[in-house]
């Protein structure tokens, strides 16, 4: 199995991102990082929030997880520690996901923005691949937890 840490940059919702804690945990993340105004397992108190662990059904007991402000210095660190980083956006760069060769994969981290604003210019700059789930209906996006459940899937 491939190692993938996943990162949650600026998400803005409880639910959604209890969700991915979730579906990380049942895919094998080894590790959520949780960025800018992604919500937290853990209130500003230090306690448990209710209305994550509803959603996350307590994945954040499993999964390891930590909060950081920026996301720029870890990104780095990761490509020096042979990490591959792949952004999950539309973007005129992007490819199909099911284009990415996978089997050259051996540890990766994947990006998820939030559904308003995406993941910002200058971080997607920083990625080696930006990938995208091709939309065939009227929408033209996805809520951001299916789409991450979708891309790890295809991805581990």
């Amino acid at each position: 199995m491939r190692e993938c840490i996943l990162i949650l940059d600026n998400i803005r919702s409880v639910e959604n991102t209890g969700s991915i804690f979730r579906t990380a945990d049942c895919l094998g993340v080894s590790r959520i990082i949780l960025v800018g105004t992604t919500p937290t397992p853990i209130d500003r108190f230090g306690r448990k929030r209710k209305d994550f662990i509803k959603v996350s059904l307590g994945a954040e007991e499993f999964v390891k997880w930590e909060y950081i402000d920026k996301i720029q210095s870890t990104i780095n660190n990761f490509k020096k520690e042979g990490y591959k980083i792949i952004a999950l956006e539309q973007d005129k760069k992007s490819i199909k996901l099911k284009s990415l060769k996978v089997k050259s994969l051996e540890k990766f981290a994947l990006v998820v923005g939030n559904e308003v604003e995406g993941i910002s210019k200058s971080f997607l700059n920083k990625c080696d691949e930006i990938i995208e789930i091709p939309m065939r209906g009227q929408k033209e996006s996805m809520n951001v937890s299916v789409a991450t459940g979708i891309a790890l899937f295809n991805l581990i």
